[in-house]
């Protein structure tokens, strides 16, 4: 009889998580369909969708912004929540876990990749070879170790960011070609291999980056613009001790 009741149970709660992820996955394919109207000529991609804890309301994720709305997408909602008995911001907890989720599956094999002591810390960058911060935050770097840093090249500057980008790109040593330029000032030669800019592209689009440079770590946590080194190493503290 107990074993009859625990089947029962447990067929009923695989029937109810089917629903809920087909009910999932009808909601982001029509919010995809309603930003596709709102929003002409652009096809987004939704991440992924669940019920929010607002109720009766689900939660889109796109990049690394998050959206509401409800079963029938009759309405989409662009903005902050807020608990407004613990004041916290459900929107920006939300948008943090997504991030740090997406932190992981980012492609590092399109990324300059730098490895200092035993690279333990981790720190992703989005940068234009041709921005005068950028070159600020390769000096302030190089003060840093046990580090692996990851820069995602995103020239978006001009036709010229893009061409030493590619000299970056095709140099036998990522690294060093980035550093000589960025640091030194020794411009790389001409890049004669295939550089995946598209995908450079859409992996900026993908989390709004639209200025560089921007910094990405491990928490969730994404700073737009130049900060010191002072402020480096809180942030890799913090994304540590949320581990």
């Amino acid at each position: 009889m107990i074993k009859r009741i625990l089947c029962g149970g447990l067929a009923a709660l695989f029937v109810f998580a089917a629903h809920a992820q087909s009910m999932e996955a009808e909601v982001k394919k029509s919010v995809e369909s309603a930003l596709g109207k709102i929003f002409v000529g652009k096809r987004i991609k939704v991440d992924a969708v669940r019920e929010a804890s607002l109720p009766g309301l689900y939660e889109a994720s796109i990049g690394g912004d998050v959206l509401y709305t409800d079963k029938k997408v009759t309405y989409i909602l662009i903005g902050e929540a807020y608990d407004t008995k613990s004041g916290v911001n459900l929107t920006e907890e939300r948008r943090k876990k997504f991030t740090q989720a997406q932190f992981s599956t980012l492609p590092f094999d399109l990324a300059v990749k730098q490895v200092r002591g035993n690279g333990k810390r981790v720190l992703v960058t989005f940068e234009d070879p041709n921005c005068g911060y950028c070159k600020k935050l390769a000096r302030e770097l190089l003060g840093f170790s046990d580090i692996t840093v990851y820069t995602f090249l995103l020239p978006i500057l001009s036709a010229d960011s893009v061409e030493k980008s590619k000299g970056i790109w095709c140099a036998r040593d990522r690294a060093k070609a980035w550093n000589d330029w960025m640091i030194d000032g020794i411009e790389p030669p001409a890049g004669k291999c295939d550089m995946p800019l598209d995908k450079f592209r859409e992996l900026g689009a993908k989390f709004r980056i639209n200025g560089t440079p921007a910094l990405y770590f491990p928490d969730g946590t994404l700073i737009p613009g130049y900060i010191r080194a002072a402020e480096i190493e809180q942030a890799l503290g913090k994304a540590a001790n949320s581990r």
